[in-house]
């Protein structure tokens, strides 16, 4: 039988290695956030062709003439630009797009323009720091309850919520590395997928908590560390084949959905993983570490 919970450590210490660069670029570059957090506008325009799509330096000296020097432009796909700028109203969009149509002689169409006040961004983002707090402190309390019959209930729960901080810790980090380099933003988009990231998360622990109950009552006379691993293992097929279809379904949108959905459907993709990687390799163990409380040998000094 394959021994799982005998290499947690080691587990534990690739889950702290593939967070140590996404906690990084949070520490040096911060978290990119959309104007669903920190308020501004955004314009998306489709031009004529592939041919008519002018450079970003000659639309943000347009921009800069209508007071938005620090506009932010990214194409996507041949023939689109998406303009990010602090808060306009529809009389300037409406002015910066016939200049544009004039300027580079071609025509324009707007597909996409949203504008969200300042204060209104901040309390949007209050309200999702508010939200995935929450989620944890019901899924603390809800594991909680489910696992009542269970010694050290509580365990349970804790261990649930740790892997959780996990899948969040490494999906915001790698969307802090991701808006360096392609220019994301976390927006009302990104929230979703974490929170969905976090729903994933903690549905993979319950199970293999639920089949660590099971197996508490059937075999009695294994040690912990053995009965933890047993139930591992047998729901290691389950787990692995459920996560695995949803990836591939990812995976297919992520090369042939289009730009307008591929940020969101990325972060997914990486959580969900991170979610069957956690809840294997991380959950359960942590169960085991608690139960023979290892942290008392963790800085014994080792006799010469």
């Amino acid at each position: 039988m394959i021994n799982i919970v005998k290499h947690r450590y080691l587990f534990f210490f690739i889950s702290l290695i593939v967070i140590l660069p996404g906690f990084a670029a949070l520490l040096v570059w911060g978290l990119p956030t959309g104007i669903d957090f920190t308020g501004g506008s955004l314009l998306e325009i489709k031009f004529e062709s592939a041919l008519a799509l002018p450079a970003s330096e000659n639309v943000l000296e347009i921009l800069t003439g209508f007071g938005f020097p620090d506009a932010k432009i990214q194409t996507a796909g041949d023939d689109k630009l998406i303009i990010r700028t602090k808060t306009m109203d529809e009389g300037t969009e409406a002015s910066i797009l016939a200049e544009i149509e004039s300027r580079f002689n071609t025509n324009v169409v707007l597909d996409r323009f949203e504008s969200v006040g300042p204060s209104i961004g901040k309390e949007v983002a209050q309200r999702a720091a508010g939200a995935v707090g929450l989620a944890a402190l019901g899924i603390l309390v809800y594991i909680t309850y489910a696992f009542r019959g269970v010694d050290h209930a509580f365990r349970f729960g804790v261990a649930a919520i740790i892997a959780m901080i996990h899948d969040v810790l490494l999906v915001v980090g790698v969307e802090s590395i991701l808006g360096h380099f392609l220019g994301w933003e976390a927006d009302a988009l990104f929230l979703t997928a974490l929170l969905t990231v976090i729903g994933f998360s903690v549905h993979d622990s319950i199970v293999v908590f639920d089949r660590i109950r099971e197996n508490e009552r059937i075999h009695r006379h294994l040690d912990y560390e053995t009965l933890v691993n047993h139930s591992i293992v047998q729901t290691l097929d389950r787990s692995i084949n459920t996560q695995l279809t949803v990836m591939l379904t990812l995976l297919a949108l992520v090369l042939f959905g289009g730009s307008t959905i591929r940020h969101f459907v990325v972060i997914l993709l990486i959580g969900v993983f991170s979610g069957t990687y956690s809840s294997i390799f991380n959950a359960a163990p942590i169960l085991v570490v608690w139960e023979n409380k290892e942290w008392r040998t963790w800085f014994r000094r080792v006799p010469a």
